[in-house]
């Protein structure tokens, strides 16, 4: 009977241990949910969990990758 608990019928996390939230987009780099979704991912419904799943590949474009770190921000105000 215990196994059952790990035969459950489940959405699973998205979580790739990539936990970097853009400070624009305020969404994960590794795996694309927004910081409320991860809040409150284990208390959403499977088929809730399957409509976040079905948007995460069209959010990788909201991220836009910062290049030149600080440095290249500082000498950007300087022009």
């Amino acid at each position: 009977m215990i196994d059952d608990i790990w035969k459950r019928d489940e959405v699973e996390s998205p979580c790739v241990n990539i936990c970097v939230v853009h400070p624009e987009a305020r969404i994960c780099t590794g795996c694309y949910r927004s910081i409320e979704e991860i809040g409150i991912w284990s208390r959403l419904s499977p088929a809730a969990r399957r409509a976040v799943m079905r948007d995460l590949p069209d959010r990788k474009g909201l991220l836009n990758k910062r290049r030149g770190g600080r440095k290249a921000r500082l000498a950007q105000d300087e022009t």
